[in-house]
């Protein structure tokens, strides 16, 4: 086979692959080249932010005071990611996902807003080195394959389409990704499939840890363990449904259920752990249109907590060795919703086109509220955040995208707006 030859295949398998996890992520592992029993691949970003507002702790208790302090700048990876799968035949398959955030592992030292400032020794399950998926899957057939092991809960257009390719912004939009697990991966089973234009997957799951829900961040970190395992004193449920009936159209609807308080170690029989039940539920709609040049993605969620004045109150966030220690109150609901439109300006330039070259022009707004209701009368009104970015995203080939964008966030009048500049590269695709 000639090197044009094998470049032309190349590029054909990579934007296949891009194609299949644009349709279902959670299922990026196995959706590239079939055929090979071992397949490596990944994605990752580099990003540069320069914000144009306080990072002082007390900027929002008191925001006169910081409205004119300087501009700070940041350099991060947030995400490098390495996918391996393997084939072993007759329908048996296996797939993990090895993420290393904001470029580095182990402990990180963080100041803590909730804690007034406090410097605190952060330790999340394996440092910041993360198995995001690591399963054995049996497929019957199209309409019926059965998971097992560590898996991405796609609750949301966020978790469900989480790789740089499948979003506008330099980092992961803010709303989903404030007030849920992001990417939200847990260990449990998962069913799915695909029938007609619908693919449809129920998973079971371990209940999140009520331990680590906070105002300013609602559930985010309740599916993390500072332990060697995944306490299961408590149970959930999870599904989605996705249509694909309107050409260039997918219509996605996903939702969680499950209890929090309690599911903790250890299992303490006596006071709020074992009276209350702190159940999750969340309901989410999402959509992705990819056609006539325009790409346009949309989410709304919104999410319940059972039991939410009680949990100031759970043993582990009032003992002070746990490494949980969360003093604010937690709201009883907190939403997302948020929209992005971007134009394929190369699709109009033929030579530009033909060689898959792509600028978009975008926009995105969102607004979001992880303490949407007062706790026994308990306000934090910085947590509403209206968000809006304008930018551009320019791909010189179809695994590699270029992002810049200029957002701010728009806070209640009280507070200070917080404008920023951020610059992206990113990539997708598999290697072997």
């Amino acid at each position: 086979m000639n090197n044009k030859l094998l470049w032309i295949t190349a590029c054909v398998l990579a934007f296949s692959a891009s194609t299949q996890a644009q349709e279902n992520a959670g299922d990026s592992v196995m959706t590239h080249v079939k055929g090979n029993r071992l397949s490596v691949g990944g994605y990752g970003e580099i990003c540069m932010s320069r914000n144009f507002f306080s990072d002082h702790v007390s900027r929002y208790s008191q925001p006169e005071a910081h409205k004119d302090d300087p501009s700070h700048g940041r350099f991060d990876i947030p995400h490098a990611v390495i996918y391996m799968g393997y084939d072993f035949g007759r329908g048996w398959t296996f797939g993990t996902e090895i993420e290393f955030e904001h470029g580095g592992n182990g402990l990180a030292y963080e100041k803590e807003d909730e804690e007034g400032g406090e410097w605190e020794q952060e330790t999340e399950k394996g440092g910041e080195v993360e198995l995001e998926q690591f399963w054995i899957q049996k497929t019957f057939s199209r309409k019926a394959n059965l998971r097992i092991g560590h898996i991405v809960v796609p609750v949301g257009l966020n978790n469900a389409y989480h790789e740089p390719l499948n979003f506008f912004t330099v980092y992961r939009p803010e709303g989903e990704n404030t007030i849920m697990p992001s990417t939200w991966h847990q260990t449990g089973v998962s069913f799915f499939g695909r029938a007609g234009k619908f693919r449809y997957e129920a998973q079971f799951l371990a209940g999140l840890n009520a331990d680590h829900f906070t105002n300013t961040n609602w559930i985010k970190k309740g599916n993390k363990s500072p332990l060697e395992f995944d306490v299961a004193n408590k149970y959930a449920v999870s599904a989605r449904v996705d249509n694909y009936s309107v050409p260039g159209l997918r219509i996605g609807l996903s939702g969680y259920y499950g209890h929090s308080i309690g599911n903790s170690y250890p299992n303490n029989a006596n006071g709020v752990d074992a009276e209350y039940k702190g159940q999750v539920v969340i309901g989410a709609l999402d959509f992705t249109y990819n056609a006539h040049n325009w790409v346009v993605r949309g989410q709304a969620d919104y999410g319940y907590l059972g039991d939410a004045d009680q949990l100031k109150y759970v043993y582990n966030r009032l003992n002070s060795k746990s490494p949980y220690k969360h003093s604010a109150f937690v709201s009883k609901n907190a939403y997302a919703v948020g929209i992005e439109a971007g134009y394929d300006v190369f699709s109009q330039i033929d030579c530009l086109h033909q060689q898959e070259q792509q600028l978009f022009l975008f926009g995105r707004y969102e607004q979001y509220n992880p303490y949407a209701s007062m706790t026994k009368g308990t306000a934090y009104d910085y947590t509403e955040v209206k968000r809006l970015a304008v930018g551009v995203n320019y791909r010189p080939i179809p695994e590699i995208v270029i992002k810049a964008e200029y957002s701010n966030r728009f806070l209640k009048s009280i507070y200070n707006n917080e404008p920023a500049i951020n610059i992206g590269v990113a990539y997708e695709g598999f290697f072997l």
